[in-house]
C-alpha cells in the first residue's frame, strides 16, 4: 500500500515544516535561554498547568515522551532551579513537577523570540483562512493520533 502523490506530498510538506520550525526555535532557545525545545515544552506546558503543576505521567503524555527521557530532562531543570520535583498529594507512587519562579522568569525571558519565530515562520505565510484551516486540520490529526498512540504508562506496561 502506498500514498497518492497529493498524499505524499501533505505528509512531506508537514514533516519538512515542522522540522525546519523546530530547528529554527531550537536555535533560539539555547542562544536566548540555554534550553532544548523539549525543555521549554516542559516548562510551557507546567506554566499553563493549573497551579503551575503535573503528574510526571501526564507531562510525559503530554509532550509525547517517554518517561526516563522525561525524567532526565525534569532532572537537568530541576538542578538548573527551574522546576522542582515533589511527591503526589493525590496519589503517594506518583511524582508532580512544579514550575519555579525562576523557571517563570525564564520563559519570560525566551518567549518573545520564540513568538516572534513562530509568527514570522509560519503565520505570516497564511491568511486567516489558512490558518482557521491548518487548525482544524492539525487537531483532527492530533486528535487521531493520540487515540492511536499508547500512553507512558501503556508503553511501560508492554515493556515489563
Amino acid at each position: 500500500m502506498t500514498l497518492d502523490a497529493r498524499r505524499t506530498q501533505a505528509y512531506f510538506a508537514l514533516m519538512e515544516a515542522s522540522g525546519l520550525l523546530q530547528q529554527l526555535m531550537e536555535d533560539q532557545l539555547r542562544r536566548d535561554g540555554g534550553l532544548s525545545y523539549l525543555q521549554f515544552f516542559l516548562l510551557a506546558r507546567l506554566a499553563e498547568a493549573p497551579g503551575g503543576r503535573m503528574r510526571m505521567t501526564d507531562l510525559a503524555d503530554t509532550v509525547v515522551h517517554s518517561r526516563s527521557g522525561l525524567t532526565y530532562q525534569a532532572g537537568r531543570l530541576e538542578s538548573a532551579g527551574l522546576l522542582r520535583r515533589e511527591p503526589s498529594p493525590d496519589d503517594e507512587r506518583s511524582v508532580t513537577a512544579a514550575i519555579t519562579d525562576q523557571g517563570r522568569d525564564l520563559l519570560a525571558k525566551v518567549l518573545p523570540g520564540h513568538v516572534a519565530i513562530v509568527e514570522h515562520g509560519m503565520f505570516d505565510a497564511l491568511d486567516d483562512q489558512q490558518t482557521d484551516a491548518l487548525t482544524d486540520a492539525l487537531g483532527a490529526v492530533r486528535d487521531k493520533l493520540r487515540n492511536l498512540a499508547p500512553t507512558s504508562a501503556q508503553r511501560r506496561r508492554s515493556r515489563g
